[in-house]
């Protein structure tokens, strides 16, 4: 009796590049145990994720509304056990062991050997983690410049709220995009200002801006 074929592996790409979905869509191209779904950005991303219910969700960390790791932790307040692996052009490793300090199963460079991004969602959809081995490196050599990091110091919601103070946007909306008071926002900057050692709102953005956070 033969084995019945295992289902196939049902991934969705968040990326606001087509360019980059497409190509990830062609290194499966000829492999039917491999189904890929796509979204642009962080909110369509959080509405497929609930409707499909991937078995791997690979995220960018830049994403033209919320970033990556907003859209991460959303995921993981409604489902725990998401398999995550997040993929982006930043090679700070700060960032790397920021995404699996949130829970990501992976982490993957845009500039890696696009093996590694097939070895790395058939890693994590077996259960396994998964990260590139130039970036396993680079954490490892780099832990005093890691734990120095301004990234490292803050939560996921008070480094999504500095990076939109990045970018620009008001308290105000801020507050709306993540659907918290515009006390929370107003309390979370000050906390932030004394966290990084800012002297006022302007130098916070400053902060915001050089750690290429947007």
């Amino acid at each position: 009796m033969q084995d019945s074929p295992k289902p196939a592996i049902r991934v969705l790409i968040v990326d606001d590049h087509p360019v980059v979905v497409q190509g990830c869509r062609s290194l499966f191209a000829s492999d039917c145990s491999v189904k890929i779904e796509e979204a642009g950005d962080a909110n369509s991303g959080h509405r497929a994720f609930l409707q499909k219910r991937p078995d791997v969700t690979i995220i960018d960390i830049k994403l033209p509304d919320l970033s990556g790791f907003e859209l991460m932790r959303r995921i993981r307040k409604d489902d725990p056990d998401a398999k995550i692996i997040m993929f982006s052009m930043n090679d700070d490793p700060a960032f790397v062991v920021r995404a699996v300090e949130m829970g990501a199963q992976g982490y993957v460079s845009k500039g890696d050997d696009p093996r590694l991004f097939v070895k790395a969602v058939r890693r994590v959809a077996d259960g396994d983690k998964f990260i590139s081995p130039r970036l396993a490196e680079a954490v490892t050599f780099s832990a005093a410049a890691v734990k120095a990091s301004p990234s490292t110091q803050m939560n996921g919601r008070e480094l999504e709220i500095l990076r939109m103070l990045g970018r620009g946007d008001k308290i105000i909306e801020i507050a709306d995009a993540l659907g918290v008071s515009y006390k929370t926002v107003a309390n979370t900057t000050s906390l932030l200002k004394q966290k990084l050692g800012a002297k006022n709102h302007s130098d916070l953005v400053r902060i915001a801006v050089e750690m290429e956070l947007d």
